[in-house]
């Protein structure tokens, strides 16, 4: 059986192989009648390298907008582009796009076309991968790249935001593949100095440095046969991606001090939050290095874009201590569907053992309780707000989240005062409409639904 997609809408098809996740081409045409033609869910365009339509034009930004398939249709998103994109002439940060509207990347109009071709993502039949969970069409197709990822040694890049849970699926990449009897080894390159990054990936020899009193196995000689988990790729610095570079081309190590080469029998898998190609076309990461490593891309989608997994996560953060759905507090469930998890499946772990413990289902950043209460029951004075403080959080992560439940709550509230209006909402916030277009889209919120709410 097979479904027609409306205006270029993901969609689950099913047929005699199982299900998919369907959608179709699409094309941006230029002037001149050139046709560029893209099979892929997201597509990037810009006027540096990585980029999947690179169009060589002063007006444009080395990443100048990205267009993703949904589940509603074709998105478009400017990327904080120099000049602008505009959909029919009207500037946009965040829209919807439709067959035969003119998308003007700065000064080059390119028309938007949804192609003839359907292309189909498998779905896993499972909801549950060595540790990762998830229910969600998404999931499931990451599920099935994990799948087939693991029965080969391709190296793998996992991208998405922090708290998504790129660790669980790197794990779950490694347990379904033919090494997960050898090493596991883990690097974290963005809690690594510096000037050690080099000894603990490549290993040193005795006196190749002031305090190497003894010879080092750096992590691809611990894991050889294994598998070396690179996480916070991001992070590295740009000096050093070219030895890791070799490593990925020849499969061969020299030590810090050393002159020997050793060569090395490893998987690579690597995760970063940050945008790699758009640091490609900044100069801010090698080309080269990021193509070796893309080999296998597995997009992890934000918690807020697949809030149907949420009682899965639940029963699972519940289940890794010890509690249940009981020992929560009523109505936490309706409150965790409802919040848009700006710290993603991090930061609802944390809300499960507090919830758990305390009997709180606040989060980070809101007030202690609903109704002006504090955590103990006095009134909170108008406009003072309790905050939940989590040493065991950096400080970095609980602020971006404070931030972020602010923005959340007081736009859902602005534009529902003006019943969907955002010209109106922008107005009285002394903001510009693309800078609320970019606060809503980065909550997952629809003005027309806000406003009807």
């Amino acid at each position: 059986m097979t479904e027609k997609t409306a205006r270029g809408a993901t969609v689950v098809v099913k047929s005699d192989k199982g299900l998919s996740l369907q959608h179709p081409s699409f094309e941006l045409v230029h002037d001149n009648g050139k046709r560029e033609t893209f099979d892929t869910p997201r597509a990037r365009v810009g006027a540096g390298p990585g980029n999947d339509l690179i169009i060589d034009d002063p007006t444009v930004s080395a990443v100048h907008l990205e267009i993703a398939a949904t589940e509603r249709g074709f998105r478009l998103r400017d990327l904080d582009s120099t000049n602008g994109t505009r959909v029919n002439g009207v500037r946009v940060s965040d829209a919807m796009l439709e067959p035969g509207q003119v998308v003007s990347v700065g000064a080059v109009p390119l028309t938007f076309q949804i192609g003839q071709e359907s292309i189909r993502q498998p779905m896993s039949d499972k909801q549950e991968l060595f540790g990762a969970v998830g229910q969600s069409p998404a999931m499931r197709a990451i599920f099935s790249r994990v799948e087939r990822a693991g029965r080969t040694d391709a190296t793998v890049l996992i991208q998405g935001e922090t708290g998504t849970g790129k660790e669980v699926i790197a794990w779950s990449i490694y347990e379904a593949s033919k090494r997960k009897d050898q090493p596991f080894v883990v690097v974290d390159c963005g809690a690594i100095a510096k000037n050690l990054i080099e000894s603990e990936l490549f290993g040193h020899e005795k006196g190749a440095f002031t305090g190497a009193v003894n010879k080092r196995l750096g992590a691809f000689e611990r894991a050889h046969g294994g598998t070396v988990f690179l996480d916070e790729l991001g992070e590295l610095d740009i000096e050093l991606q070219p030895k890791l570079l070799r490593v990925l081309e020849r499969r061969e190590i020299t030590r810090v001090g050393g002159e020997k080469t050793i060569p090395v029998d490893v998987r690579i898998i690597a995760a970063t939050n940050r945008d790699l190609r758009g640091m490609v076309a900044r100069g801010e990461f090698r080309e080269d290095l990021y193509y070796r490593l893309a080999v296998v891309t597995l997009e992890l989608p934000a918690l807020r874009e697949r809030k149907e997994d949420i009682p899965l996560l639940v029963d699972r953060f519940l289940d890794d201590i010890g509690s249940s759905m009981g020992e929560l507090p009523e109505g936490a469930m309706d409150r965790f569907m409802d919040h848009a998890w700006p710290g993603n499946c991090r930061e609802l772990k944390n809300a499960v053992e507090r919830a758990v413990v305390l009997g709180e289902t606040r989060f980070l950043g809101r007030p202690s309780a609903s109704g002006g209460a504090s955590a103990e029951g006095r009134p909170v004075p108008e406009g003072q707000g309790q905050f939940e403080i989590d040493l065991e959080i950096p400080y970095k992560d609980q602020k971006n989240a404070v931030i972020a439940d602010f923005e959340e709550q007081y736009v859902k509230k602005l534009v529902k005062h003006h019943k969907g209006n955002v010209s109106a909402s922008a107005r009285q916030a002394g903001i510009d409409r693309m800078s609320l277009h970019k606060i809503l889209a980065r909550y997952g919120l629809d003005a027309r639904e806000v406003g009807r709410s």
